[in-house]
């Protein structure tokens, strides 16, 4: 027991004797630090990877839900097709729009000021009626002055004649004398000379005179041009013009118009309507139609087929068809949409029926 204490007194005494350094040190922090930040980096990187995966995941989920690519997608629609299509009757349908064959701008063909127009929308014209004045005070003072010109010719023609005549008088009295030896043959010569000179003086005369009288015809035609006729009967569709505007026949910019009106002839009144190709066999000319304004659907117009128009459009594959219709009226306008129905025929079916064998 007593040994035991003495040894246990002698383990707690501090030994201040140099020793070697200790063989075994103690264990240090630094490889537990580094072992603890290695285990927080892999910890970093699988929350990483586990987020990318996830995402991964999800994006495959949106390109299964989304639409097929670009090309594989339905073509994008083309432009619009007129309506032609076969009814359960067998008839062909199609659609079109009321045009005039005849249709026209009213133009003045000087460059003038509009001092009065006489037309208005609605109106009924007549072939050469007035539509406008243009301002016309120049073209007036012009004319008369190119048929003052003119009278001074005449004038001078008249007095070239009268000397003209006078000098053929003495000629011949001059030759007879000569004949008798009581003239001589230089009065003679001299009495031809002047003749040979006024008429050269009679026909300048003639001439200035011819040229003044058709400047004063033009001048008087380009006066008549400042008032602007219509060129057919019809009704007046658009007035286009207003007193004080300058107006010409051509376009030069600025203020200046081109048009005073625009009429149109309603008796020229038909339709145009462009059949596909694919159905143009069915269509013949002089065959019966039904036409059907957007505006009165309950209004069967009676038509005809006027024409094939021998050409197609390359683009809208289709071919033009024109179609008279029987009966004229107020309400049918030009412009107006239109549905019409081919009616068949037994002409109608014996060529589709020929086109089908070829």
């Amino acid at each position: 027991m007593t040994e035991d204490k003495a040894k246990l007194l002698r383990s707690l005494t501090i030994d201040r004797t140099p020793a070697a350094a200790p063989a075994v040190r103690a264990p240090s922090r630094l490889p537990l630090l580094l072992g603890a930040g290695v285990v927080l980096v892999a910890v970093i990187v699988a929350v990483f990877v586990m987020s990318d995966a996830g995402s991964l995941f999800r994006a495959e989920q949106v390109a299964a839900q989304a639409p097929a690519p670009s090309a594989a997608r339905d073509p994008a629609p083309a432009s619009p097709q007129p309506q032609a299509v076969a009814t359960e009757s067998g008839n062909l349908a199609a659609s079109g729009y009321v045009v005039a064959r005849r249709r026209a701008t009213v133009a003045a063909e000087i460059t003038g000021k509009v001092i009065e127009v006489l037309v208005e929308e609605g109106m009924v014209v007549e072939a050469g009626q007035v539509t406008a004045r243009l301002d016309s005070v120049l073209a007036e003072k012009d004319l008369a002055l190119a048929q003052s010109r003119a009278e001074a010719s005449s004038a001078a023609v008249a007095a070239i004649s009268a000397d003209l005549d006078d000098a053929n008088r003495i000629l011949s009295r001059t030759r007879s004398l000569s004949q008798n030896k009581f003239a001589s043959e230089a009065d003679l010569t001299k009495a031809e000379a002047r003749v040979g000179v006024l008429t050269a003086q009679m026909r300048q005369a003639q001439a200035q005179y011819d040229t003044a009288r058709l400047d004063a015809q033009r001048t008087a035609a380009v006066l008549d041009k400042h008032q602007i006729r219509a060129p057919f009967s019809g009704i007046v569709v658009d007035r286009s013009a207003q007193p004080g505007e300058m107006i010409s026949p051509m376009s030069v910019g600025g203020f200046t118009r081109t048009g005073i009106c625009t009429i149109v002839d309603m008796d020229s009144i038909e339709i145009e309507v462009d059949v596909n190709e694919a159905f143009i066999g069915r269509v013949v000319p002089g065959g019966p139609v039904t036409a059907v304004l957007d505006a009165y659907p309950d209004w069967q117009i009676p038509a005809s087929v006027i024409a094939i128009v021998p050409t197609a459009n390359r683009d809208k594959a289709t071919v033009k068809v024109r179609i008279r219709l029987e009966h004229k009226d107020p309400r049918i306008l030009p412009d107006m949409a239109v549905k019409v129905t081919f009616l068949r025929t037994a002409k109608a079916g014996t060529a589709s029926g020929a086109a089908a064998a070829n």
